[in-house]
C-alpha cells in the first residue's frame, strides 16, 4: 500500500447544469433547487466581455493570471474574449492550461519554483518563459532549462517595489530591489532569448498613477543595468468596483501605463499585463441562505473560510440582493453583518451588508464581485466544503457593462 496519498482539500464544486443547454436566471434557480448550500454562479458572458475590453484596451499583451479563477468555465470565457496567454504561479495550473488550449502561451510568473515544477513546465508543457528575483532561482532556472537562448527561453527579473496604495500590498514578499535587478538583468541578458523587467503595483490599485511610477523606477534600472529588454511586464492589480469604490475607468490606467512606457523610449520591446480581477470579478457571485438572525447580524451559509475571504479581514463589501420566491421584501434597507457556518469566531464579516430590513431565516442573499477570489479559495475547515456551481446568464449585479466600461 502507498504510504503517500494525495487527496484534495476541498470537495470538487458540483455542476447542475450542462454548459450546451439554455441557461436559467439566478432567481429561477433559486425557486427551483431551494439550495441549502452555497451556489456559486457563473457568468460566463460577462467574463468574455470583460476579457474582450481588457485585450482590446490595454497597449500590450493580456496575459490571465490563473490564480484569480482557475475553474474552466472561467478559463474558457477568458479565451473567448481573446485572451491567448495566461500567468501561471504552479505546474498544476500550466498544466490545467495546456490541457485546454494547446496552443496557448504559458507563462511562469512565479518567482519561486520547485525545480520539479521548472522541469516539468520546461520539458512537458513548452513553457519558455520564467520570473526570478535572485541570483539562486537564476541559477535554478537555468539548471533545470539548460540555459540556452538558442532553445527560446525567457528570463523576467521581478523588480521590488515600494510599499504603494493597492488594497492588497504586495511589496513584503517578492521582488528585487533595484541594485539586485541590475546584477540580474546583466546575468540573465547573455542566456535569454526574452529578457524582461516585471513589478506589480498591488492588488486592487485605484491609482493610476502607481503604474508611472513604477515605469519610472523600471526605466532607472534599465540603464543602470545597460542591457537591451524586450518586455516591461506590468503585473496585475487593475481594479474593479466595489459597493464602497468606485475606480477610475481602466482607460485611465491604460493612458497612463501606455505615456510612462513610450517615455521610457525602448526600441523594439512590447508591454505585457496580468490582469485577473479585472476580468472576473462580476463574473461571478455565490448564493447564500440565512441560517439564523440575531438583531442586525445574519448566520449564513458560506463565509470567510469559504468564498468570502476577502469579506473577512481585508473587509471587502460586496453587492447584495435578497432572493425570495416566496414574497417580496420590504423597502426599507438595513446593514447587516455576517457569521459563516464554522464554529470559528473569526468567521465574520463586518460588511455592513445592504438588505431588507425584514430579511429572516430561510432567505437567500446574492453576493456578487465574487468572479475573482471567491471560490478558489474554499477550504474544507470544519467539513463545511460542499457547494454547487452552476452557469447563468443574468447580468453582473455591479455595473450594467463590463466591457463598456473598461472601454470608457
Amino acid at each position: 500500500m502507498d504510504l503517500l496519498r494525495a487527496r484534495a482539500a476541498v470537495a470538487p464544486l458540483r455542476r447542475d447544469l450542462d454548459t450546451a443547454t439554455a441557461l436559467p436566471s439566478v432567481d429561477a434557480l433559486v425557486a427551483v433547487a431551494r439550495p441549502e448550500e452555497p451556489m456559486h454562479c457563473l457568468r460566463p458572458a460577462a467574463i468574455a466581455a470583460a476579457s474582450a475590453g481588457f485585450v482590446q484596451g490595454f497597449p500590450g499583451r493580456t496575459l490571465y493570471a490563473v490564480k484569480c479563477n482557475p475553474d474552466p468555465a472561467v478559463l474558457r470565457a477568458v479565451w473567448e474574449g481573446g485572451v491567448r496567454h495566461f500567468d501561471c504561479a504552479s505546474a498544476a495550473e500550466v498544466a490545467l492550461v495546456r490541457s485546454m488550449f494547446p496552443e496557448a502561451g504559458i507563462h511562469f510568473m512565479h518567482p519561486v519554483k520547485a525545480r520539479s515544477a521548472i522541469r516539468e513546465a520546461w520539458q512537458r508543457h513548452a513553457v519558455q518563459d520564467f520570473v526570478v528575483d535572485t541570483a539562486e532561482e537564476l541559477a535554478k532556472v537555468l539548471d533545470e532549462t539548460g540555459g540556452d537562448a538558442a532553445q527560446g527561453l525567457g528570463l523576467f527579473v521581478r523588480l521590488a517595489l515600494p510599499k504603494g496604495v493597492a488594497r492588497y500590498d504586495l511589496s513584503g514578499k517578492f521582488g528585487a530591489e533595484p541594485a539586485e535587478a541590475v546584477a540580474l538583468l546583466r546575468a540573465a541578458r547573455p542566456l535569454a532569448a526574452r529578457l524582461g523587467l516585471h513589478f506589480h503595483v498591488g492588488s486592487q490599485c485605484l491609482d493610476p498613477l502607481a503604474w508611472r511610477r513604477a515605469m519610472h523606477l523600471a526605466g532607472q534600472v534599465i540603464r543602470a543595468a545597460g542591457v537591451p529588454v524586450e518586455v516591461i511586464d506590468v503585473g496585475g492589480g487593475f481594479p474593479v468596483a466595489y459597493p464602497d469604490v468606485t475606480p477610475p475607468p481602466l482607460g485611465a490606467f491604460f493612458a497612463e501605463v501606455e505615456a510612462a512606457f513610450e517615455a521610457l523610449d525602448l526600441p523594439g520591446a512590447t508591454l505585457w499585463a496580468e490582469p485577473g480581477r479585472a476580468l472576473v470579478a462580476g463574473g461571478g457571485s455565490v448564493v447564500v441562505q440565512v441560517q439564523q438572525r440575531r438583531g442586525d447580524t445574519l448566520y449564513v451559509n458560506d463565509g470567510v473560510y469559504g468564498a468570502l475571504s476577502d469579506a473577512g479581514a481585508p473587509g471587502f463589501q460586496f453587492p447584495c440582493r435578497l432572493v425570495r420566491p416566496d414574497g417580496a421584501a420590504g423597502a426599507a434597507l438595513r446593514g447587516f453583518a455576517f457569521f459563516g457556518p464554522t464554529c470559528d469566531s473569526a468567521d465574520r464579516m463586518a460588511g455592513p451588508f445592504w438588505l431588507p430590513e425584514d430579511v429572516r431565516e430561510g432567505d437567500w442573499i446574492e453576493i456578487g464581485q465574487l468572479g475573482a477570489y471567491g471560490a478558489c479559495l474554499r477550504t474544507a475547515f470544519n467539513g463545511f466544503d460542499r457547494a454547487r456551481l452552476v452557469e447563468v446568464r443574468d447580468r453582473p449585479m455591479l455595473g450594467d457593462d463590463t466591457a463598456a466600461a473598461l472601454a470608457a
